[in-house]
């Protein structure tokens, strides 16, 4: 989220990533003053296009343009932040009570970038029938409420969960987004909108966002399909490539955000490890990841970032792991992209709050030891 303020956040992982390679490097400019209007044409869904920084996209309205002289856009930045998974369930349900503080210190994180997205694991319904498994999690239309306070530009809902009251609770969660004007991706009335990107131009640099699932539990009954409703899922690979492809002749940058890998495993499982280089050749820029309700590593994967897994971060239980953060992957127009791991903990309330000192700089380094069994490199190839 736009924002003038600047977040030092104390025990952050600076990764300094030599780009150099068309992909990695990637020009454009952030934009410091008040947030700008996101009104497009089908806004809410993933047909819809914003616009950042004095720009209008097809069927946008125009933005306003940075002010002469500003620090933040003469830099020519951009930066993107990233969360893992979000649900408002048992102790989490009570922070809706005031949407504006639900995600509590953290938020001035999330607010601190140009663009920030996360996974939303939720149905957002009241009705509908619960679906053969075991978890089953909904909540109501104040969850994007408290999301765009906290900063969040966009989510992908393309998950386990997202259908645990079958499609009448998807009916219910796509009205509800519409109605929010809240952005989403990974699904849709049918699979062309599942699998449709999220565009958004931000000074100049056209990003496109898809979300995908790979979790192959209910995956035949819920995948989108031409003739009806669902979530984009892996489990149609030959759509989900197709829809990297297509994104890439209309953005420069293109994010696959997945939800994928073994529950309670901080290392990518091979399912990840054979998706993963598919994306990339395909045109993925950027891969980020969650589900496992753990962190995972990140680093490059030839010319392509990849974050495997970006583990709980405002969650309903106790889990396998308390451990989380905010990923910040930062653009320049002629200098290396760069990552920074903010570390945070799950709170006894469900929140996530930053580390601070010697918990941080511990929390960085585990996170940065991480890399070691994904075989992705420090450095793009």
């Amino acid at each position: 989220m736009v924002t003038q303020r600047k977040v030092a956040a104390a025990g952050v992982l600076a990764l300094a990533l030599a780009a150099g390679a068309a992909g990695c490097t990637l020009p454009g400019a952030s934009y410091a003053g008040p947030r700008p209007s996101r009104s497009a044409t089908g806004a809410g869904g993933p047909s819809g296009t914003a616009s950042l920084g004095g720009t209008a996209s097809p069927g946008g309205t125009a933005s306003p343009a940075p002010t002469p002289g500003d620090a933040a856009a003469d830099s020519g930045r951009v930066t993107l932040a990233f969360a893992g998974d979000v649900n408002f369930a048992n102790r989490t349900a009570r922070l809706l009570r005031d949407p504006a503080t639900a995600f509590g210190p953290i938020a001035s994180v999330l607010r601190s970038a140009d663009f920030t997205a996360l996974n939303l694991e939720t149905a957002i319904t009241s009705r509908g029938t619960p679906q053969p498994k075991t978890y089953h999690f909904r909540t109501t239309p104040g969850a994007f409420t408290a999301l765009r306070d906290a900063g969040v530009d966009l989510v992908t809902m393309a998950n386990n969960h997202v259908l645990d009251y079958g499609r009448t609770g998807l009916a219910d969660a796509l009205t509800a987004a519409r109605a929010a004007r809240f952005p989403y991706v990974g699904i849709g009335r049918d699979a062309a909108a599942a699998w449709a990107p999220y565009l958004v131009t931000i000074n100049g640099m056209r990003i496109a966002i898809i979300g995908v699932s790979q979790v192959t539990e209910l995956a035949p009954s819920w995948v989108a399909t031409r003739t009806r409703s669902g979530e984009a899922n892996a489990i149609n690979v030959r759509r989900t490539l197709g829809a990297v492809r297509a994104a890439k002749r209309r953005a420069r940058v293109v994010i696959v955000f997945m939800h994928w890998g073994t529950e309670g495993m901080a290392c990518p499982d091979q399912a990840q490890l054979s998706l993963a280089p598919r994306l990339a050749a395909a045109g993925a820029s950027i891969i980020i990841g969650a589900h496992a309700h753990m962190l995972q590593g990140s680093g490059w994967l030839g010319h392509t970032f990849v974050a495997y897994g970006m583990g709980n971060f405002l969650w309903w239980e106790h889990s396998y792991s308390t451990a989380t953060g905010v990923l910040k992957l930062t653009l320049r127009p002629h200098a290396p992209l760069t990552a920074r791991f903010i570390p945070a903990v799950v709170s006894g309330t469900g929140r996530p709050i930053p580390d601070r000192g010697a918990a941080a700089r511990r929390a960085a380094a585990r996170y940065a030891r991480l890399r070691a069994c994904t075989g992705l490199t420090r450095r793009p190839a």
